[in-house]
């Protein structure tokens, strides 16, 4: 018999991922999108010489965080990004603590990405395109140092 959805719970549904926030030291931004959200723990493969198994065995190893890779519009007189990513000229670049949160229907955040040492990597300007119809978007790359996740 095929699902007609009856057995659907009224009250749980998957969060929608268009409401966010993100802030850094006190300060909270508007991004487009947010990307990069990613945690991978590198494998270490060992086998011994005399092992009857030909195949490998594999233990958990170091774990490698993703950049995380935030967008958004650009507006007249907005440097903050430009002035964060030039302290990095002098090696005196601001590490902060930077919360991602996934706000839920009632305007509390959901879940929490909290990076740890974070700083800009990388920012990319606007493409500029006579024919175009869209928005400038620039993009910062940030690095960090480790991510933890909380659910409310």
């Amino acid at each position: 018999m095929a699902d007609d959805g009856s057995a659907q719970s009224t009250t749980a549904w998957p969060l929608p991922r268009f409401r966010f926030e993100v802030k850094w030291a006190d300060r909270v931004m508007s991004f487009q999108e947010v990307s990069g959200l990613d945690v991978q723990g590198q494998p270490i493969e060992y086998r011994r010489g005399d092992s009857a198994q030909f195949s490998v065995l594999k233990m958990p190893g170091i774990q490698k965080h993703g950049d995380i890779t935030l967008k958004k519009g650009v507006f007249k007189s907005d440097n903050k990004f430009w002035d964060w990513f030039d302290e990095i000229k002098s090696n005196a670049a601001g590490r902060t603590a930077m919360t991602i949160s996934l706000i839920d229907e009632s305007g509390m955040p959901a879940m929490v990405w909290t990076l740890a040492n974070a700083w800009p990597a990388k920012i990319t300007g606007t493409d500029l395109k006579s024919t175009g119809n869209e928005v400038a978007v620039e993009t910062l790359v940030i690095a960090h140092e480790g991510l933890t996740i909380a659910n409310a």
